[in-house]
Formats: structure tokens, sequence, C-alpha cells
């Protein structure tokens, strides 16, 4: 048979003024209770519900034993409650989570109502043994909406399940878990799982430390983050020394804050007296009682026509959420277009001398591409020069390979027009090709011989006749 230490710890919070949980850690019997905050007399519903439960810590056979009687147990109490605002309706509305078990051998019997939250630390992990019986876990266990979703829904502290005046028979959860060596079994209000949350808590449990301890520090995390509920927890786990002495005995087992004083209905009893003998003391009472908007948390009934304005009400909110970001997405892919068309603008409004086929043409466009597309395309225009890399010097090739930038088409073609007529002037100051004065043309002129010939001939020509 596994043996069950506990450490139960209760703090008022930082924002509220009363302390409307409890708590019991007995031997066999662990539980906590929220009482409903915002309603008039939270601290008794719990206090009540706790105190009525003391009887069921003791052993039980087994586990059908016990489901049969802690779901009995939780019935009476809330028929307790419902006659209790009977005789006092200034506490009509109280109510009251539960989430506790009952150890049976190596087995636990959970019975869970409402908000508060049964965990169990295994290995490294921590997991839920209860659902939360809330508006928006409805809507997360329907997919409307996501957990994280859930966390931050303006309506999620409603919570659908309580014991108290508002049902006379409520649906209370009762299940079975085993319990290994080394689990470590938590007990908490939503004061713990709201604003701390599931992963610190997780880190708080794994650090192995004593009982005492982490619940100290799981409430010191509360505080740190605003506290802005009552935070209550119990911590309990296998005894690894069956002989150890109980942290709590039966007939006599911790308990903690509302439960741990007497339940006292003198305020409501001086009211009523009040009542009797002045109408303004009978409004001095009331303001005394009247509920404090201060606390978030509220019941609602299951009404499904309530149910149906709550999801109708998600459903706006989603509907406003999403037309949101489709103008947001549509501003952006504007914005985008009519940048790009901008920017595609200004790059069409720049040139550059650049080659192409072996030619120094002008570009329209930067030189630059984007993915597949270029951003400058040659200017096919028969007015323009053609001027021929071949022709150009070196430095000048370099400078057009690099390309060189104008800011208008005007200077561009200045340019290159500046390119052809420097390659005009070097083809005129090109010499042409000499005969050479040994060559044959110039000795075997046939003009020449003849010239040369009459020349010469005409004196020989006289003195040979002469002599005739």
């Amino acid at each position: 048979m596994t043996v069950l230490r506990a450490t139960a710890l209760s703090h008022v919070g930082k924002v509220r003024r009363d302390n409307q949980d409890s708590a019991i850690a007995g031997q066999y019997l662990f539980a906590v209770a929220d009482g409903m905050g915002g309603h008039a007399g939270g601290d008794i519903a719990s206090a009540l519900t706790i105190q009525s439960l003391v009887d069921l810590d003791r052993r039980f056979d087994d586990v059908d034993e016990a489901a049969k009687a802690i779901g009995d147990a939780l019935h009476r109490a809330n028929d307790m409650l419902s006659e209790t605002v009977a005789d006092y309706p200034e506490l009509t509305g109280m109510g009251t989570t539960f989430s506790g078990f009952l150890s049976v051998g190596d087995q636990i019997v959970i019975a869970h109502i409402g908000d508060s939250r049964v965990y169990r630390f295994r290995d490294g992990r921590l997991e839920h043994l209860t659902k939360d019986h809330t508006f928006v876990q409805r809507l997360v266990d329907a997919g409307r909406l996501t957990p994280e979703e859930a966390l931050v829904h303006p309506r999620r502290s409603v919570i659908m399940r309580v014991l108290g005046d508002i049902e006379t028979n409520p649906d209370i959860d009762i299940s079975v878990q085993p319990v290994l060596p080394g689990d470590r079994l938590l007990i908490c209000s939503d004061g713990l799982s709201g604003p701390v949350g599931d992963e610190l808590i997780e880190r708080t449990l794994a650090r192995g430390e004593s009982a005492d301890l982490t619940c100290a520090h799981l409430v010191e995390l509360a505080l740190r983050n605003g506290a802005p509920d009552n935070c209550t927890v119990v911590l309990v786990e296998p005894d690894a020394d069956p002989d150890a002495t109980p942290h709590g005995t039966p007939g006599h087992p911790v308990i903690v804050g509302a439960a741990a004083r007497e339940v006292r209905f003198d305020h409501i009893d001086r009211a009523r007296t009040q009542k009797a003998q002045s109408l303004h003391a009978l409004r001095e009472a009331a303001s005394h009682l009247k509920p404090r908007r201060l606390e978030p948390t509220q019941f609602e009934s299951q009404a499904d026509e309530y149910l149906d304005e709550l999801i109708a009400d998600v459903h706006r909110r989603t509907v406003v959420r999403r037309v949101a970001l489709a103008v947001i997405a549509v501003l952006v892919v504007a914005g985008l277009t009519v940048g790009g068309w901008l920017g595609w603008r200004w790059t069409q409004s720049q040139y550059y001398i650049g080659e192409d086929g072996g030619y120094a043409v002008i570009y329209q466009g930067v030189h630059q591409q984007i993915g597949p597309f270029r951003l400058s395309e040659p200017i096919d225009d028969p007015r323009l020069p053609q001027v021929p890399m071949s022709d150009l010097d070196e430095l000048t090739q370099q400078q057009v390979r690099q390309t060189v930038p104008f800011s208008s088409l005007d200077t561009a073609t200045s340019r290159l027009a500046e390119l052809s007529s420097q390659h005009a002037r070097d083809d005129a100051a090109t010499p042409s090709p000499q005969p050479s004065a040994s060559g044959e043309g110039a000795g075997t002129d046939p003009g020449a011989d003849d010239h040369v010939g009459a020349g010469s001939a005409s004196p020989q020509a006289a003195g040979e006749a002469g002599t005739r």
C-alpha cells in the first residue's frame, strides 16, 4: 500500500482582502476548494464544503467504495450550500469549486468540479488529471479556440460548473489514477495555475526540493506575478518511509484557508436586526455585503442560449480579427506593389553605356538584375552612332565594360557621340600606304619611259640626220 504525505499552504494574494480558498491535507483525503469570487459568501461556500468532507479522511477498501463516498459527500455539500442560502438569502449566488482525491492503496479517486486543478508530475513531465469546467475550455474542446487564445480570452474566468445554490444535481467528474513511486501530486486553485502557468509549475516540481519548500516557492511565484487571486496549493507525495509520522491523521487533518476558522453568520444576523430597526441601517448592511467587482472569477449557468451568445461573440471577434488581418495584408501588398512600381520607374529613368554584341551602346535602366530579371535593356535606335569596341583604346573599353552611368539620355548620347568622333578622328589620322622609289612601278612606268626616251632621242636623231 502506498502511503501519501502532503503539505498544504494558502495565501490571500495581493489584491483580495479575504481568503476565499480552503484546503485539506489528511492521511487519505486531499482537496482544494475555491470560493466563488465576485459573489457574497465565497469563503463560506469553500469552508463549509471542506469541513463537511473531514469524515472521508479514512481508509477505503476499494476505489468503487471511495468513488461513491466522495461523490455522495459532494452532493450533500451542494444541498447544504443551497439550504444555507435559503436561510440566509444575502448569500444568494455563493459557490465553490472542488478538486481533490481519496487515496486507496496504490490508486487515487479524483473528484472535480470547476477550475481548480489536480496535476501529476511524473518522469519530469507535468500532466493534467482534471479538465477545467470553464467556457473557454469548452471552446477549446470544440475547436473554436486554441489553448493559447484561451489564456487571454476576456471570458476565461467564466465557470460553467460549481457547487452552490445554482444546481440541485451538479455534474461532478470522478476518475481513478494509479500512483507510482516518485510521483508528485499537486492540487491548486486557479490563483496558482493562472498567474504562474504550467511551465513554471513543472520546473519548480522538477527541482526535487522538499514538499514544504516546493509549496513555498510556488506561492512565491504567484506573488511575484501579481497574485490577483487567493493562491492555495496541496502537494502530495508517496512516502519512502511508511513508518514515518503522518502529515495528518484520520479525524485531525491539516486544514488551511477559510476552512481553518469557524464559519460564522453573525454579520448576516446583525444585518437582519438592523433591517428591522431602520432603513438606513439596512442600506449600510447591504453595502457591507455587496460583492466586490475586484474579483474576476464568475459563474454562469449552462443554459444553451448563454452558450450560443458567447459562441456568437467569439465568432464575431474571430471575423473582426480575420477582416483586420485581411485589410493589413491588402495594405502590405499594395504598399509593396506601389513601392516596386516606383522603384522600377526610377530605374527606367537611368542610363549607362555598356557593351552589346561587340559595340558600345546605350542601355536604359541600371546595371543590376533581380533573380532572372534584368533591370536594363539596350536602346534600339538607328539614329544613335555605332561604335565598335575593337576601335576603342584599352582604357575606354574597360570603362565601357564596367558601364558608365548617366542620369539622362541626352548626356549618354553626347558621350556616345564623343566615342564615335574619337573613332572617326583615329581613322583620319592613320596615313595611306606610299609606293617605294626603287620599286618596279617607278622604273617601268610606260609613260615615264616614253617621256624619257623622246627627250633623249631628239638630239641624237638630229645628229644622225646631219651626218647623212
